[in-house]
Protein backbone atom coordinates (compact mmCIF):
# COMPACT_ATOMS: atom_id res chain seq x y z
CA UNK A 1 0.00 0.00 0.00
CA UNK A 2 2.92 2.59 1.32
CA UNK A 3 4.29 2.30 -2.59
CA UNK A 4 1.54 2.30 -4.40
CA UNK A 5 0.78 5.61 -2.71
CA UNK A 6 4.28 6.54 -3.74
CA UNK A 7 3.58 5.22 -7.11
CA UNK A 8 0.11 7.09 -7.17
CA UNK A 9 1.80 10.43 -6.01
CA UNK A 10 4.63 10.35 -8.55
CA UNK A 11 2.18 9.93 -11.14
CA UNK A 12 -0.32 12.55 -10.66
CA UNK A 13 1.87 14.98 -9.61
CA UNK A 14 4.77 14.16 -12.00
CA UNK A 15 5.04 17.71 -13.37
CA UNK A 16 5.73 19.07 -9.84
CA UNK A 17 8.50 16.07 -9.20
CA UNK A 18 10.13 16.73 -13.07
CA UNK A 19 10.29 20.10 -11.64
CA UNK A 20 11.96 19.33 -8.12
CA UNK A 21 14.21 16.39 -10.02
CA UNK A 22 15.44 18.91 -12.22
CA UNK A 23 15.91 21.79 -9.64
CA UNK A 24 17.58 18.96 -7.51
CA UNK A 25 19.89 18.07 -10.84
CA UNK A 26 20.96 22.45 -11.42
CA UNK A 27 22.81 22.35 -8.15
CA UNK A 28 24.38 18.79 -8.37
CA UNK A 29 25.76 19.72 -11.11
CA UNK A 30 27.15 22.99 -10.45
CA UNK A 31 28.34 21.03 -6.98
CA UNK A 32 30.12 18.17 -8.62
CA UNK A 33 31.49 20.20 -11.76
CA UNK A 34 33.04 22.97 -9.37
CA UNK A 35 34.46 19.84 -6.77
CA UNK A 36 35.36 18.18 -9.75
CA UNK A 37 37.05 21.64 -10.80
CA UNK A 38 38.62 22.26 -7.51
CA UNK A 39 39.95 19.31 -6.85
CA UNK A 40 42.02 18.79 -10.19
CA UNK A 41 42.51 22.60 -10.24
CA UNK A 42 45.92 22.56 -8.17
CA UNK A 43 47.79 21.12 -11.04
CA UNK A 44 46.52 22.86 -13.25
CA UNK A 45 47.12 26.22 -12.39
CA UNK A 46 50.59 24.79 -11.44
CA UNK A 47 50.79 23.70 -14.86
CA UNK A 48 49.61 27.21 -16.19
CA UNK A 49 51.97 29.04 -13.85
CA UNK A 50 55.37 27.12 -15.00
CA UNK A 51 54.73 28.19 -18.78
CA UNK A 52 56.15 31.83 -16.79
CA UNK A 53 59.40 30.56 -15.67
CA UNK A 54 61.02 28.08 -12.90
CA UNK A 55 60.34 28.06 -9.49
CA UNK A 56 63.55 26.80 -8.00
CA UNK A 57 67.41 27.89 -8.82
CA UNK A 58 70.36 25.95 -7.90
CA UNK A 59 73.54 27.37 -7.18
CA UNK A 60 76.90 26.33 -5.84
CA UNK A 61 77.17 26.37 -2.33
CA UNK A 62 80.39 28.87 -2.46
CA UNK A 63 78.58 31.09 -5.16
CA UNK A 64 74.94 30.99 -2.44
CA UNK A 65 77.12 32.42 0.33
CA UNK A 66 78.75 34.98 -1.58
CA UNK A 67 75.12 36.31 -2.81
CA UNK A 68 74.56 35.98 0.81
CA UNK A 69 77.34 38.42 1.93
CA UNK A 70 77.51 40.88 -0.37
CA UNK A 71 73.85 40.87 -1.97
CA UNK A 72 74.66 39.96 -5.49
CA UNK A 73 72.95 37.85 -8.01
CA UNK A 74 73.54 36.44 -11.40
CA UNK A 75 76.36 37.46 -13.47
CA UNK A 76 79.32 35.21 -14.30
CA UNK A 77 80.31 32.65 -11.66
CA UNK A 78 83.14 33.21 -8.96
CA UNK A 79 84.93 30.17 -9.26
CA UNK A 80 82.22 27.74 -8.10
CA UNK A 81 80.35 25.33 -10.31
CA UNK A 82 78.08 22.47 -10.54
CA UNK A 83 78.33 19.65 -12.28
CA UNK A 84 76.74 19.24 -15.61
CA UNK A 85 76.84 15.14 -15.62
CA UNK A 86 74.77 15.16 -12.69
CA UNK A 87 71.91 17.07 -14.28
CA UNK A 88 70.44 13.86 -14.86
CA UNK A 89 70.35 13.36 -11.15
CA UNK A 90 67.01 15.67 -11.14
CA UNK A 91 65.11 13.44 -12.30
CA UNK A 92 65.96 10.65 -10.14
CA UNK A 93 64.88 12.17 -6.69
CA UNK A 94 61.56 11.39 -5.00
CA UNK A 95 59.38 13.89 -6.89
CA UNK A 96 61.05 13.21 -10.11
CA UNK A 97 57.50 13.15 -11.73
CA UNK A 98 57.25 17.07 -10.47
CA UNK A 99 60.10 18.21 -12.13
CA UNK A 100 58.55 19.08 -15.08
CA UNK A 101 61.27 20.83 -16.93
CA UNK A 102 64.45 22.66 -16.23
CA UNK A 103 67.57 23.97 -18.02
CA UNK A 104 71.57 24.51 -16.67
CA UNK A 105 73.08 27.65 -17.49
CA UNK A 106 76.90 29.25 -17.51
CA UNK A 107 77.52 32.76 -18.29
CA UNK A 108 80.86 33.86 -19.63
CA UNK A 109 82.06 37.12 -20.49
CA UNK A 110 83.28 37.68 -24.40
CA UNK A 111 84.34 40.16 -26.61
CA UNK A 112 82.87 40.95 -30.32
CA UNK A 113 85.97 41.75 -33.28
CA UNK A 114 85.09 45.65 -32.58
CA UNK A 115 86.18 45.21 -28.73
CA UNK A 116 82.64 45.45 -27.75
CA UNK A 117 82.07 43.53 -24.29
CA UNK A 118 79.18 41.14 -24.00
CA UNK A 119 77.69 38.96 -22.16
CA UNK A 120 77.26 34.83 -23.90
CA UNK A 121 75.05 32.56 -21.74
CA UNK A 122 75.09 28.68 -22.50
CA UNK A 123 72.22 26.92 -22.19
CA UNK A 124 70.02 23.96 -23.22
CA UNK A 125 67.17 24.98 -25.52
CA UNK A 126 65.34 21.83 -26.64
CA UNK A 127 67.86 19.24 -25.07
CA UNK A 128 66.58 15.56 -25.54
CA UNK A 129 67.37 13.56 -22.15
CA UNK A 130 67.49 9.93 -21.61
CA UNK A 131 67.27 9.99 -18.11
CA UNK A 132 68.37 6.84 -15.81
CA UNK A 133 65.10 6.06 -15.21
CA UNK A 134 64.03 4.96 -18.41
CA UNK A 135 62.42 8.31 -18.94
CA UNK A 136 62.96 10.93 -21.86
CA UNK A 137 62.69 14.44 -21.42
CA UNK A 138 62.87 17.27 -23.59
CA UNK A 139 64.06 20.45 -21.70
CA UNK A 140 65.49 23.58 -21.67
CA UNK A 141 64.92 27.36 -22.64
CA UNK A 142 62.81 27.23 -25.29
CA UNK A 143 59.95 25.87 -23.40
CA UNK A 144 61.07 27.52 -20.17
CA UNK A 145 61.01 31.10 -21.69
CA UNK A 146 58.16 30.23 -23.52
CA UNK A 147 57.14 34.23 -22.86
CA UNK A 148 60.11 35.55 -25.08
CA UNK A 149 59.06 36.96 -28.18
CA UNK A 150 60.77 35.68 -31.58
CA UNK A 151 61.13 39.19 -32.75
CA UNK A 152 62.87 37.70 -36.16
CA UNK A 153 63.95 34.13 -37.10
CA UNK A 154 63.35 31.20 -34.86
CA UNK A 155 64.60 29.37 -32.25
CA UNK A 156 67.80 27.44 -31.79
CA UNK A 157 67.22 23.63 -32.52
CA UNK A 158 69.62 22.10 -30.62
CA UNK A 159 68.44 18.28 -31.55
CA UNK A 160 69.95 19.97 -35.02
CA UNK A 161 73.54 19.34 -35.31
CA UNK A 162 73.80 22.18 -37.83
CA UNK A 163 73.13 24.60 -35.22
CA UNK A 164 75.66 23.76 -33.13
CA UNK A 165 77.69 26.92 -34.15
CA UNK A 166 74.34 28.56 -33.85
CA UNK A 167 73.21 31.96 -31.54
CA UNK A 168 69.69 33.73 -30.25
CA UNK A 169 70.68 37.01 -29.81
CA UNK A 170 68.78 39.84 -27.58
CA UNK A 171 66.58 42.87 -29.51
CA UNK A 172 68.80 45.35 -27.72
CA UNK A 173 72.21 43.96 -28.17
CA UNK A 174 71.42 43.44 -32.26
CA UNK A 175 70.12 46.81 -32.20
CA UNK A 176 73.10 48.37 -30.67
CA UNK A 177 75.50 46.14 -32.67
CA UNK A 178 73.56 45.68 -36.11
CA UNK A 179 73.04 41.99 -35.92
CA UNK A 180 70.29 40.48 -37.92
CA UNK A 181 68.92 36.75 -38.89
CA UNK A 182 71.82 35.42 -40.85
CA UNK A 183 74.44 37.36 -39.58
CA UNK A 184 77.89 35.46 -38.62
CA UNK A 185 79.54 37.26 -35.17
CA UNK A 186 83.16 36.47 -33.88
CA UNK A 187 83.30 35.95 -30.49
CA UNK A 188 86.49 36.11 -28.24
CA UNK A 189 86.38 34.50 -25.31
CA UNK A 190 89.15 33.83 -22.39
CA UNK A 191 90.92 31.04 -24.04
CA UNK A 192 89.11 30.78 -26.88
CA UNK A 193 86.98 31.94 -30.16
CA UNK A 194 84.65 30.92 -32.21
CA UNK A 195 82.27 32.01 -34.69
CA UNK A 196 78.25 31.44 -34.70
CA UNK A 197 75.46 32.17 -36.90
CA UNK A 198 72.47 34.04 -35.82
CA UNK A 199 69.34 32.13 -35.99
CA UNK A 200 66.99 34.25 -34.02
CA UNK A 201 66.64 37.93 -32.35
CA UNK A 202 64.52 37.37 -28.92
CA UNK A 203 62.69 40.18 -26.97
CA UNK A 204 62.54 39.03 -23.59
CA UNK A 205 61.98 42.37 -21.95
CA UNK A 206 64.93 42.32 -19.71
CA UNK A 207 68.55 42.40 -18.75
CA UNK A 208 68.55 39.06 -21.52
CA UNK A 209 67.76 41.43 -24.47
CA UNK A 210 71.82 42.53 -23.97
CA UNK A 211 73.04 39.00 -23.92
CA UNK A 212 73.78 36.12 -26.96
CA UNK A 213 72.47 32.91 -26.04
CA UNK A 214 74.19 29.90 -27.75
CA UNK A 215 74.60 26.19 -26.68
CA UNK A 216 75.83 25.06 -23.32
CA UNK A 217 78.86 23.44 -24.69
CA UNK A 218 79.18 26.21 -27.21
CA UNK A 219 79.75 28.73 -24.26
CA UNK A 220 81.91 26.15 -22.46
CA UNK A 221 84.63 26.02 -24.69
CA UNK A 222 85.02 29.82 -24.92
CA UNK A 223 86.30 30.05 -21.22
CA UNK A 224 87.59 25.89 -21.16
CA UNK A 225 84.46 25.37 -19.06
CA UNK A 226 83.86 21.83 -20.23
CA UNK A 227 81.36 19.88 -17.92
CA UNK A 228 80.73 23.17 -15.81
CA UNK A 229 77.73 25.19 -15.01
CA UNK A 230 76.71 27.82 -12.97
CA UNK A 231 73.72 27.21 -12.05
CA UNK A 232 70.48 25.63 -12.95
CA UNK A 233 67.01 26.99 -12.97
CA UNK A 234 64.34 23.94 -12.41
CA UNK A 235 59.93 24.00 -13.01
CA UNK A 236 58.59 21.90 -10.61
CA UNK A 237 54.96 21.35 -9.68
CA UNK A 238 54.59 21.64 -5.87
CA UNK A 239 51.86 22.38 -3.38
CA UNK A 240 50.97 25.47 -0.89
CA UNK A 241 53.45 26.15 1.69
CA UNK A 242 52.04 25.65 5.43
CA UNK A 243 53.44 25.93 8.39
CA UNK A 244 54.70 22.83 8.26
CA UNK A 245 56.92 24.18 5.34
CA UNK A 246 57.94 27.12 6.69
CA UNK A 247 59.00 25.39 9.77
CA UNK A 248 61.69 22.84 7.71
CA UNK A 249 62.42 25.40 4.98
CA UNK A 250 64.33 27.33 8.43
CA UNK A 251 66.20 23.87 9.78
CA UNK A 252 64.51 20.29 8.66
CA UNK A 253 66.60 19.13 11.48
CA UNK A 254 64.37 20.54 13.64
CA UNK A 255 61.46 18.14 12.77
CA UNK A 256 60.45 15.19 14.72
CA UNK A 257 60.59 11.89 12.71
CA UNK A 258 56.65 11.99 11.97
CA UNK A 259 56.88 15.74 10.78
CA UNK A 260 59.94 15.55 8.67
CA UNK A 261 58.43 11.80 6.52
CA UNK A 262 55.19 14.05 6.26
CA UNK A 263 57.26 17.23 4.87
CA UNK A 264 59.65 14.63 2.65
CA UNK A 265 57.21 13.35 1.24
CA UNK A 266 55.13 16.11 0.41
CA UNK A 267 55.37 18.53 -2.97
CA UNK A 268 56.14 21.86 -0.96
CA UNK A 269 58.55 23.64 -2.74
CA UNK A 270 61.07 23.17 0.06
CA UNK A 271 60.95 19.70 0.07
CA UNK A 272 61.67 19.26 -3.63
CA UNK A 273 64.43 21.69 -2.97
CA UNK A 274 66.48 20.28 -0.27
CA UNK A 275 65.86 16.65 -2.33
CA UNK A 276 67.55 18.26 -5.25
CA UNK A 277 70.35 19.17 -3.18
CA UNK A 278 70.83 15.60 -2.12
CA UNK A 279 71.35 14.54 -5.45
CA UNK A 280 73.69 17.82 -6.73
CA UNK A 281 76.74 18.31 -5.06
CA UNK A 282 77.71 21.51 -3.26
CA UNK A 283 74.55 22.73 -4.20
CA UNK A 284 72.09 25.47 -2.57
CA UNK A 285 68.59 24.95 -4.15
CA UNK A 286 66.13 27.56 -3.22
CA UNK A 287 63.01 28.61 -4.69
CA UNK A 288 62.11 31.86 -7.00
CA UNK A 289 59.81 33.02 -3.76
CA UNK A 290 57.53 35.37 -5.75
CA UNK A 291 56.86 32.85 -8.39
CA UNK A 292 56.41 29.86 -5.24
CA UNK A 293 54.65 32.38 -2.99
CA UNK A 294 52.08 33.61 -6.02
CA UNK A 295 50.79 29.80 -6.90
CA UNK A 296 49.67 29.16 -3.02
CA UNK A 297 47.92 32.48 -3.29
CA UNK A 298 46.35 31.89 -6.48
CA UNK A 299 45.40 28.40 -5.85
CA UNK A 300 43.78 29.34 -2.26
CA UNK A 301 41.54 31.90 -4.07
CA UNK A 302 40.69 29.84 -6.84
CA UNK A 303 39.93 27.20 -4.59
CA UNK A 304 37.94 29.74 -2.36
CA UNK A 305 35.79 30.85 -5.31
CA UNK A 306 34.76 27.15 -6.30
CA UNK A 307 33.37 26.86 -2.94
CA UNK A 308 31.52 29.99 -2.75
CA UNK A 309 29.76 29.10 -6.23
CA UNK A 310 29.20 25.40 -4.98
CA UNK A 311 27.35 27.01 -1.41
CA UNK A 312 25.44 29.76 -3.91
CA UNK A 313 24.38 26.63 -5.87
CA UNK A 314 23.10 24.76 -3.18
CA UNK A 315 21.23 27.41 -1.35
CA UNK A 316 19.53 28.14 -4.54
CA UNK A 317 18.23 24.56 -4.91
CA UNK A 318 17.43 24.23 -1.53
CA UNK A 319 14.87 27.27 -1.73
CA UNK A 320 13.83 25.75 -5.02
CA UNK A 321 12.75 22.79 -3.84
CA UNK A 322 11.70 24.00 -0.67
CA UNK A 323 8.91 26.22 -2.68
CA UNK A 324 7.89 23.14 -5.04
CA UNK A 325 7.82 20.47 -1.78
CA UNK A 326 5.43 23.20 -0.13
CA UNK A 327 3.13 23.83 -3.36
CA UNK A 328 2.65 19.68 -3.74
CA UNK A 329 1.77 19.35 -0.04
CA UNK A 330 -0.74 22.31 0.06
CA UNK A 331 -2.38 20.41 -2.93
CA UNK A 332 -2.50 17.44 -1.45
CA UNK A 333 -3.77 18.83 1.67
CA UNK A 334 -7.34 17.56 1.54
CA UNK A 335 -5.46 14.12 0.97
CA UNK A 336 -3.28 14.18 3.62
CA UNK A 337 -6.21 15.51 5.96
CA UNK A 338 -8.13 12.22 5.18
CA UNK A 339 -5.24 9.89 5.88
CA UNK A 340 -4.70 11.87 9.17
CA UNK A 341 -8.60 11.75 9.88
CA UNK A 342 -8.09 7.47 9.55
CA UNK A 343 -5.24 7.11 11.99
CA UNK A 344 -1.89 7.87 9.89
CA UNK A 345 0.34 9.06 12.19
CA UNK A 346 2.28 12.52 11.73
CA UNK A 347 6.13 10.21 11.32
CA UNK A 348 3.79 7.66 8.61
CA UNK A 349 2.91 10.80 7.01
CA UNK A 350 6.48 12.45 6.69
CA UNK A 351 7.53 9.51 6.15
CA UNK A 352 5.45 9.21 2.77
CA UNK A 353 6.12 12.70 1.80
CA UNK A 354 10.63 12.44 2.26
CA UNK A 355 10.44 9.10 0.34
CA UNK A 356 8.63 10.24 -2.69
CA UNK A 357 10.87 13.46 -2.32
CA UNK A 358 14.25 11.42 -1.87
CA UNK A 359 13.07 9.21 -4.88
CA UNK A 360 12.78 12.07 -7.04
CA UNK A 361 16.31 13.74 -5.29
CA UNK A 362 18.00 10.57 -6.88
CA UNK A 363 16.74 10.88 -9.43
CA UNK A 364 17.79 14.54 -10.23
CA UNK A 365 21.05 13.84 -8.82
CA UNK A 366 22.08 10.80 -10.60
CA UNK A 367 21.29 13.05 -13.82
CA UNK A 368 22.89 16.25 -12.33
CA UNK A 369 26.18 14.56 -11.38
CA UNK A 370 26.47 13.64 -14.83
CA UNK A 371 25.51 16.97 -16.31
CA UNK A 372 28.19 17.88 -13.97
CA UNK A 373 30.93 16.20 -14.90
CA UNK A 374 29.92 17.31 -18.25
CA UNK A 375 30.20 20.98 -17.05
CA UNK A 376 33.68 20.21 -15.35
CA UNK A 377 35.02 19.23 -18.88
CA UNK A 378 34.15 21.60 -20.76
CA UNK A 379 35.42 24.14 -17.93
CA UNK A 380 39.14 22.26 -18.23
CA UNK A 381 39.15 22.38 -21.62
CA UNK A 382 38.03 26.12 -22.40
CA UNK A 383 40.34 27.37 -19.45
CA UNK A 384 43.35 24.83 -19.32
CA UNK A 385 43.21 23.70 -22.05
CA UNK A 386 42.82 19.96 -21.34
CA UNK A 387 40.24 17.48 -19.15
CA UNK A 388 39.65 17.21 -15.89
CA UNK A 389 40.41 14.07 -13.71
CA UNK A 390 37.48 12.57 -11.75
CA UNK A 391 37.98 12.07 -8.32
CA UNK A 392 36.05 8.85 -6.97
CA UNK A 393 35.56 11.30 -3.56
CA UNK A 394 33.40 13.72 -5.49
CA UNK A 395 30.45 10.57 -5.68
CA UNK A 396 29.93 10.75 -2.05
CA UNK A 397 30.68 14.37 -1.42
CA UNK A 398 27.77 14.97 -4.07
CA UNK A 399 25.47 12.68 -2.91
CA UNK A 400 26.07 13.67 1.02
CA UNK A 401 25.11 17.10 -0.34
CA UNK A 402 22.42 15.75 -2.41
CA UNK A 403 20.42 14.98 0.81
CA UNK A 404 21.32 17.78 2.78
CA UNK A 405 19.95 20.11 0.54
CA UNK A 406 16.86 17.54 0.01
CA UNK A 407 16.39 17.83 3.83
CA UNK A 408 16.75 21.41 4.35
CA UNK A 409 14.66 22.11 1.63
CA UNK A 410 11.83 19.94 2.78
CA UNK A 411 11.63 21.30 6.57
CA UNK A 412 8.97 23.86 5.91
CA UNK A 413 6.92 21.34 4.42
CA UNK A 414 6.99 18.86 6.90
CA UNK A 415 6.31 21.85 9.78
CA UNK A 416 3.36 22.78 7.65
CA UNK A 417 2.26 18.73 7.53
CA UNK A 418 2.94 18.06 10.79
CA UNK A 419 0.69 21.35 12.11
CA UNK A 420 -1.98 20.26 9.38
CA UNK A 421 -5.85 19.36 11.09
CA UNK A 422 -7.36 16.87 9.28
CA UNK A 423 -11.49 18.86 10.73
CA UNK A 424 -9.96 22.03 9.16
CA UNK A 425 -9.12 20.38 5.92
CA UNK A 426 -11.28 18.33 5.41
CA UNK A 427 -14.24 21.10 6.00
CA UNK A 428 -12.25 23.25 3.58
CA UNK A 429 -10.75 25.78 6.19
Amino acid sequence: MFFRMIRGTLFRQWKKMLMIAFTIALGASLATAMLSVMLDVGDKVNQELKTYGANITVVPKESSVLSELYEVEGGESSGAYLREDELGKIKTIFWAFNIVDYAPFVNVSAELDDGTEIAVVGSWFNHHMELPTGEQLDAGVTSMRSWWEISSGEWLDEQNHSNDNSAMVGKALAEKENISVGSTIHIKGNTNDNTFTVVGIFDAGGDEDDKIFVPLNAAQALSDLDGCIDSIEVSALTTPDNELAEKAAKDPSSLTVSQYETWYCTAYVSSICYQIQEVITDSVASPVRQVADSEGAILEKTQLLMILITILSLIGAALGICNLVTASVMERSSEIGLMKAIGAQNGAVSGLVLTEIFITAIIGGFAGFFAGFGFAQIIGHTVFGSSITMRPMVIPIVAVLVVIVTLIGSIPAIRMLLRLRPTEVLHGR
